[in-house]
């Protein structure tokens, strides 16, 4: 898996390479927690080349979401995402849960 991060003025970019699984979601944990301890808590993450989440990278999505929308602070945002994560996420009933965007414009135009 690659993380790749970018700081906008409103919020962050975080693209995510490859397989999301319990073997490296950890990664994904402390990367997103670096963003937030510095009090940023509007993030987007841009899955386009995402090829697999498991529960373990799906669990790491919820928990930043409940800590960034914790006092009204922020939220995470996912855009681009391929049909096959699309529909786990719609099976596990997380898209009520995310904002959802085609594109990374439409996604950093939300905040």
């Amino acid at each position: 898996m690659e993380i790749i991060t970018r700081e906008f003025k409103h919020c962050d970019l975080v693209e995510i390479k490859g397989r999301l699984d319990s073997s490296n979601s950890q990664q994904l944990n402390e990367k997103l927690n670096e963003i937030m301890e510095k009090g940023r808590y509007k993030i987007i993450l841009d899955l386009a080349e995402l090829d697999f989440i498991s529960s373990a990278g799906l669990r790491v999505l919820v928990n930043t979401q409940k800590t960034c929308k914790r006092y009204n602070r922020g939220e995470v945002i996912l855009t681009r995402l391929p049909s096959n994560i699309k529909d786990s996420l719609d099976l596990v009933g997380f898209t009520t849960i995310f904002k959802i965007f085609d594109d990374v414009i439409s996604a950093v135009g939300n905040f």
